[in-house]
């Protein structure tokens, strides 16, 4: 899969970060939660966007490997992942 050229950018409700990926010629849009960055990625609680954003650069070699098995595994979907995806068993 090719990485889309959509910014990667805060929700307005500051549940997640929203970026997309490319698959067949389509951006799918991903959404990884504040609170699996908070737990798996280092993000302090409570932290200002642009902490946000430089946790979501410094960890997006797993979070788009992370986004790309969903999306694999679902493809019809528009993957969330949360703290659950990103835990190991």
């Amino acid at each position: 899969m090719e990485t889309a050229e959509v910014k990667p950018q805060v929700l307005a409700n500051r549940r997640g970060v929203a970026f997309g990926l490319v698959r067949q010629n389509n951006t799918i849009e991903c959404v990884i939660t504040i609170a699996a960055l908070e737990t798996h990625f280092w993000l302090e609680p409570g932290a200002s966007e642009a902490r946000i954003m430089k946790t979501f650069r410094d960890g997006y070699g797993r979070i788009r490997a992370m986004a790309e098995r969903k999306l694999l595994a679902h493809p019809a979907s528009h993957p969330e992942l949360t703290a659950d995806d990103f835990a190991r068993p």
